[in-house]
């Protein structure tokens, strides 16, 4: 079999074939649009996902918007970063974990604020790509009205792009969305080895 796959004249036309295929595929992408991207699932990776869109998005010269969910309680290296940077507009609006505030008004009250803020966002067509990081978990925990999420994201500029991320994502928003995402756990180095949150891959 490894033998098959080394030979360079099966392999050179394994590649023309698939060149083929995809450059039909590419061909026939014809529409333009604003995409909405779920991040979603148990595995690590949801944020650090959306965070490199938008890196991508800033190096195209756009406009980005970010709003943070639940995290607020302690400073990343996202925020520390993206916050300084031209065509960035970046919010933290969580009061922490969950499980860290224990205060179900407090949380409701933060995540309200937030979205009145990503609503606002939502109607403004100068910004290209809005993150909404964390949002699924408050959503999950009913914070914000799942209807008025769903109607602001619909109603949003033709060529805006949002990404949402967190676990849990509810079923009506990954029915509306075009592109969704899952992110599986194979291994954890917290949950599996008792490795605390490190800078740079966590914070």
């Amino acid at each position: 079999m490894h033998d098959r796959i080394k030979d360079p004249e099966r392999h050179a036309k394994r590649m023309a074939a698939k060149q083929k295929i995809m450059q039909e595929r590419i061909a026939n992408a014809d529409k333009e649009q604003g995409i909405l991207l779920v991040l979603t699932g148990p595995g690590k990776g949801k944020s650090s996902s959306g965070f490199g869109m938008v890196a991508r998005a800033l190096g195209h010269g756009m406009k980005v918007g970010i709003v943070q969910f639940i995290k607020g309680a302690f400073s990343t290296g996202e925020q520390a970063f993206f916050s300084t940077l031209p065509n960035v507009d970046y919010h933290v609006m969580g009061q922490g974990y969950t499980w860290d505030t224990q205060d179900r008004e407090q949380d409701v009250a933060a995540a309200n604020a937030a979205w009145d803020i990503v609503a606002g966002m939502l109607q403004d067509d100068s910004y290209d790509l809005i993150l909404l990081d964390e949002l699924n978990i408050a959503l999950k925990y009913e914070y914000i009205d799942l209807d008025r999420v769903l109607d602001d994201l619909q109603a949003r500029p033709e060529m805006q792009h949002v990404v949402v991320t967190g676990r849990n994502a509810p079923q009506e928003l990954i029915d509306i969305a075009d592109t969704v995402t899952e992110m599986k756990v194979i291994k954890h180095a917290f949950k599996d080895q008792g490795i605390k949150a490190q800078k740079g891959i966590e914070l």
